[in-house]
């Protein structure tokens, strides 16, 4: 595998683990404000959500700095993009 092909591997990992990490987040407020046990809910969703996203650049960081940089370029895209779905969707719930 050249270096592109890593880099782009990396990024998408990253875009991966962001979705999981913010879609998760959101879920978690979503559930998480009507739920009987909501600090168990909050706790264990942090804790579940942190593991994964340190053992998934744990991964890609095994591929050097220049992977993990990546990846932290498609963790941070998938924040941009998860923001923008929620926030249109909040939007057209209100119109």
């Amino acid at each position: 595998m050249n270096e592109l092909e890593a880099l782009l591997l990396s990024a998408g990992g990253g875009v991966l683990l962001g979705e999981v990490f913010y879609g998760g987040l959101w879920l978690t407020v979503q559930k998480g404000l009507v739920a009987g046990l909501s600090p168990l809910w909050f706790a264990s969703s942090l804790l579940l959500r942190h593991a994964v996203v340190l053992i998934g650049f744990y991964v890609i960081l095994r591929g050097g700095w220049h992977d993990g940089i990546a990846g932290l370029v498609g963790f941070l895209a998938a924040r941009i993009t998860v923001s923008l779905l929620v926030h249109r969707r909040g939007r057209s719930r209100c119109a």
